[in-house]
């Protein structure tokens, strides 16, 4: 059985590797989804020419680019959502301002998240620092919210291009870096497979967006801040939509996760479980595509 699995395996490897370019997009925890993806992608013995990532896209995407195997990543947060306590700490690590700002008119809220901050408190210590540090060249996507449009980052610090492109409104507060205020990605670009300007061979794009959830006992009236994520869900939903009616990745990958919601961070073993039949996709699209080249 191993000699049938290692010559699948050989004869999807190109005597000369393909230049793919691997957009991840945005998603909250069905992001988890990006993990089988990579770790497909170390198993083929190919790695991206370039990766984007919107978001929980660009989180994974970096640590990937830093260096980071898939299946290290994996272990990294099967790891860290074990002690929920721990979580819990570095999250209050993260808050944007003080309890007393809620009665004295501070300008952050206690009730936010500073991205930057809990970026640094929750990622593995090997993520590089600068964009020159990473193995494999990346484009974070954040959105400049004064200007309404897509900012896309590929150089100088960092974290605070991943803070600002996860920076989900209510949640967190925005970041301001080069003197625009930042907030996520996904309300301009959830998908980012159109921001690559090098040729590639090969473009793939791993939408965990997610679509309806047609489950009757699932369809309570939602809280507050799952309404607010729910809506841009909605909103991401509609804009990728709208960009794959006019242009479309060579691959397009979507792992049944819409069962799972924006916020069930806890579920890393559920939701990599599901997402592991976009493991043997991939493989199967990229060869059948290489075939042709």
């Amino acid at each position: 059985m191993n000699e049938i699995v290692d010559t699948i395996e050989t004869s999807l490897r190109p005597v000369t590797a393909p230049r793919i370019a691997l957009a991840l997009g945005g998603g909250g925890a069905r992001g988890y989804a990006h993990i089988v993806a990579l770790e497909a992608f170390d198993e083929l013995g190919i790695k991206p020419a370039m990766i984007s990532g919107t978001s929980v896209g660009a989180v994974f995407g970096a640590a990937y680019a830093s260096g980071m195997a898939g299946r290290d990543i994996r272990t990294y947060l099967s790891e860290l959502v074990k002690d929920r306590r721990d979580i819990a700490a570095r999250v209050l690590q993260a808050r944007a301002g003080r309890i007393v700002d809620l009665f004295q008119g501070g300008r952050n809220s206690p009730v936010q998240l500073d991205p930057v901050r809990l970026i640094e408190q929750l990622t593995p210590p090997g993520i590089a620092k600068d964009f020159a540090g990473l193995e494999i060249p990346l484009i974070v996507v954040a959105t400049d919210f004064w200007d309404r449009c897509e900012a896309r980052f590929s150089d100088g610090p960092l974290v605070s291009a991943v803070g600002a492109s996860m920076a989900i409104p209510s949640l967190f507060r925005p970041v301001v870096r080069d003197g625009r205020v930042l907030i996520d990605g996904g309300a301009v670009n959830p998908l980012p497979f159109d921001v690559f300007t090098e040729p590639f061979d090969v473009s793939i794009a791993v939408d965990v967006i997610g679509g309806p959830v047609h489950d009757e006992a699932r369809h309570p009236v939602p809280r507050s801040l799952e309404a607010t994520f729910g809506t841009l869900q909605i909103l991401m939903s509609s804009i990728a939509s709208a960009k794959l009616m006019t242009a479309r990745p060579d691959i397009l990958i979507r792992p049944d996760i819409d069962r799972f919601k924006v916020l069930d961070f806890f579920k890393v073993p559920e939701i990599l479980k599901a997402s592991e039949p976009i493991r043997d996709e991939i493989k199967r699209k990229l060869d059948r595509i290489m075939a042709t080249l």
